[in-house]
């Protein structure tokens, strides 16, 4: 979905973990405040780098919570994928756009990387960007009476898990209210498009386009004959039940957001109401941000035969 109209209060989310990130972070201040938009600064309970900064220490600072999105109508955040996830935690209570800016590693959540950030902030300053739903996983806890023990949602994934590292989990799958599979296991990953390349990839799930619309089940260090990943439909509802014999777990949605859970608890995951309104700044397709993320080999590569001929058709002239 394009977008014509720049933002007017910017709320900025940084990892203010590294010196450079700091630094990094209050030229896009500086340079978002000197374009007349509005900056508050979001930071931790005990933040002591922000308020002792000179340049970011003159822009109002809020805490994680509702109230931190007050009044805005953008999230720009500048980290890794963790400060992302949990800046997308207040874009998504507040229905906002938000836009990453890669200060970590690999980054795959970030739209670009910190070497363009003037270019990425005057994209923002102009409105010069478009909006890209991301399908969100809607999460409900119940206990083994039935007992509701928590809702949530995630952009990435829920894994329900095992607490105590003596034993495993032992899980019952089921997809639509009809019994999958049983196994023991580290746990489950329920996974979207987006969080694909994240948890899910590293327990063995496939990479999923985030164009697709589907939902990612991921069984983590299963112990069973059948405990390959399934791809269902996106209106599909995935649950997974504990034995009440099993272990006490939990299910942990992006990383920091939690529910404990009973042996005997069944925790029910379908489609988010409500998506992410993610920014994109180009039009650089998936398949070469995970190229580039991943450093894939490619060398050797010649494209398809009509590029290689200088074949043409109607719709090329």
């Amino acid at each position: 979905m394009p977008h014509s109209e720049h933002p007017r209060e910017v709320l900025l989310v940084p990892h203010t973990g590294r010196k450079s990130n700091v630094a990094t972070a209050a030229l896009a201040a500086e340079l978002l405040s000197d374009a007349g938009i509005r900056v508050r600064i979001l930071v931790n309970e005990h933040d002591t780098i922000v308020a002792a900064h000179p340049i970011l220490s003159l822009f109002p600072t809020v805490k994680h919570g509702p109230e931190a999105v007050d009044g805005v109508d953008f999230v720009f955040v500048m980290g890794g994928d963790g400060t992302f996830l949990r800046a997308a935690d207040l874009a998504h209570f507040a229905d906002l756009p938000v836009l990453g800016i890669n200060l970590g590693h690999i980054g795959f959540l970030a739209e670009w990387e910190k070497d363009s950030l003037d270019e990425a902030v005057s994209r923002v300053i102009s409105g010069e960007f478009r909006i890209e739903e991301r399908m969100t996983i809607s999460v409900e806890a119940h206990g083994p009476d039935g007992e509701l023990l928590g809702v949530g949602w995630a952009l990435n994934e829920v894994s329900v898990e095992n607490l105590t590292r003596s034993g495993v989990l032992d899980a019952i799958l089921d997809i639509d209210g009809r019994p999958v599979s049983a196994f023991g296991c580290d746990g489950v990953i329920i996974s979207t498009p987006t969080g694909s390349t994240a948890y899910a990839f590293s327990a063995g799930g496939p990479v999923l386009w985030p164009e697709l619309d589907a939902i990612l089940v991921v069984p983590n260090n299963a112990h069973a004959l059948f405990t390959k990943p399934l791809v269902v439909s996106p209106s599909s509802t995935v649950a997974v039940e504990s034995r009440p014999s099993s272990f006490p777990a939990r299910a942990v949605m992006d990383g920091f957001r939690s529910l404990n859970l009973p042996p005997g608890a069944r925790v029910e995951v379908t489609r988010g109401d409500r998506s992410i309104k993610w920014v994109r700044l180009d039009e650089r397709p998936f398949t070469d941000r995970l190229v580039s993320k991943l450093q894939l080999p490619v060398e050797g590569w010649r494209g398809p035969m009509k590029k290689r001929t200088g074949e043409t058709t109607t719709s090329d002239n």
